[in-house]
């Protein structure tokens, strides 16, 4: 996949062949708005052109179309790291969870006024995050 200069130089050669596709349109219009007979060879080869132009441009736009869907929607691609920083977020979103849960847990074991059936036999401790690891909200 390309990255983002490559992208804004696709969306670059695509202006161009708009520009292309609109000339080749106002040379079929011109060629036809002549006083004497215009040339029916001309006015089909202009058309022509703004035609195939002008399905350049459509595949183009729908590549990058494409390609944005897939980047807004977080689905992986190369060049960029969403993803991995959305399931990172998640992961330690879950940790703080069962940090959560197992603090609960410890109250419940610690207060005399439950009956106990079992006893605790490991500490659930997580490892601390670096603090050179981003943390998100």
């Amino acid at each position: 996949m390309a990255g983002p200069v490559e992208k804004l130089q696709q969306l670059a050669t695509i202006e161009k062949e708009i520009a292309a596709a609109l000339h080749s349109a106002g040379q079929a219009l011109q060629e036809l708005s002549k006083d004497n007979k215009p040339s029916q060879k001309q006015v089909e080869n202009h058309t022509t052109t703004f035609i195939k132009t002008l399905e350049g441009v459509e595949s183009g736009l729908t590549k990058q179309i494409n390609y944005l869907t897939q980047v807004s929607t977080g689905q992986p691609h190369e060049g960029s790291s969403y993803a991995a920083q959305k399931d990172l977020q998640m992961a330690y979103h879950r940790i703080e969870h069962v940090r959560s849960r197992l603090n609960e847990l410890e109250k419940l074991h610690s207060d005399p006024g439950i009956p106990r059936v079992g006893t605790f036999t490991k500490s659930y401790t997580m490892p601390a995050m670096h603090s050179d690891q981003q943390q998100y909200p």
